[in-house]
């Protein structure tokens, strides 16, 4: 068995999820350990700073594996098992900073070498960077694994604080898989900010408000969405302070909007590059924003909006059981990223292995 780590863009939480790779992927349990409202801001002041003290990254390198060992620790206890039942920990940490190519990098914290030995397991850690390395994005890295666990032909789409498309070929063909742009990270920023919520459970205030068309049409003008994959971005591109001044404009429809520019961008994403027909396999926080999914619905009529829970993948546990996944291939010598995804020059066994 082996543990996954995912500390998303939301920086909601640390994921864990505990997956059986004997025959295929199988999750066997999951939690999520909250991030207080402190640490969350501090990690996302972080994510957008232009500089930041050196101890003070650190410091925060080690919170995340504090908190990595504790989901761990949590995790092993509710099923009553020792450390010694599980052959490694894949921890994705928590993104500080993307840069694609050229000249990409991508930096994630939660020091592996101390998951490894507080846990008493190996951790493999660090996926990205031998992808960049190959000259690719380093990201997305989950469309292999839908590709390994989802049926040929569907599409995949994963909501989290950036929203990320893959689209599975039927037969043989290529994978194609890229971040769309926003998912939950501006509509969370925004509810916190200005509603003082977590996030708009169930997409309850987007619900309410209008759209404002002018605001939408100069937030879709983003040089981003015109960036033909392979493509990857992260909170320093998609950030509230550089959607100019909304202090004058009503909270509920700026909501609303945010909430538009997120499935809009999704729209345009699946009608360039995806299937006409078939379905939209929804994972991720967004998958319990309602008005999010009506939305989406409405933008792709021909399209079925269903769950990758239809295919018995939990859809909130997907990335974190991805993290499980890559860590075995990596133990078991296998490459772990899509080239055609994240256009690296090749096949690649990817991250670090810090032995227990």
């Amino acid at each position: 068995m082996y543990i996954g780590l995912m500390s998303g863009t939301s920086a909601d939480g640390m994921d864990a999820a505990l997956i059986d790779y004997d025959a295929g992927v199988t999750l066997k349990a999951a939690l999520c350990l909250p991030y207080t409202d402190d640490f969350r801001q501090q990690l996302r002041d972080a994510a957008i700073s232009a500089s930041a003290d050196i101890r003070y990254l650190a410091q925060l390198d080690r919170q995340i594996a504090v908190h990595s060992v504790r989901a761990v620790q949590t995790l092993l206890q509710q099923q009553q098992l020792s450390a010694s039942a599980i052959t490694a920990i894949g921890s994705h940490g928590h993104t500080l900073r993307h840069q694609p190519q050229p000249q990409g990098f991508s930096w994630q914290i939660g020091d592996p070498s101390w998951i490894a030995e507080h846990t008493c397991i190996t951790c493999v850690a660090d996926f990205r960077r031998r992808d960049i390395a190959a000259g690719g994005q380093g990201a997305p890295l989950v469309p292999a694994f839908h590709r390994a666990c989802l049926p040929a032909g569907s599409m995949v789409l994963n909501i989290g604080g950036i929203a990320n498309l893959s689209i599975l070929p039927a037969t043989g063909g290529r994978l194609i898989g890229f971040d769309t742009g926003p998912g939950n990270a501006l509509l969370d920023e925004w509810c916190q900010q200005v509603f003082h919520r977590s996030c708009d459970a169930g997409g309850q205030l987007a619900a309410q408000g209008q759209v404002l068309p002018d605001q939408l049409l100069q937030w879709l003008d983003h040089p981003y969405f015109r960036q033909p994959p392979p493509k990857s971005t992260g909170r320093e591109m998609f950030r509230l302070d550089a959607l100019g001044d909304l202090t004058a404009l009503n909270p509920l429809d700026v909501l609303t909007t945010l909430t538009e520019l997120t499935a809009v961008s999704i729209r345009n994403a699946v009608q360039h590059y995806g299937h006409r027909h078939g379905e939209l396999l929804i994972c991720g926080g967004g998958i319990h924003n309602h008005y999010l999914l009506q939305r989406l619905q409405a933008l792709l009529p021909a399209l079925r909006i269903g769950s990758t829970a239809d295919y018995g993948v939990a859809p909130d546990w997907l990335e974190a059981m991805a993290f499980g996944w890559l860590a075995a291939r990596t133990l078991n010598q296998l490459s772990g990223n899509a080239p055609d995804v994240t256009g690296a020059s090749g096949e690649r066994i990817l991250g670090g292995i810090y032995p227990a």
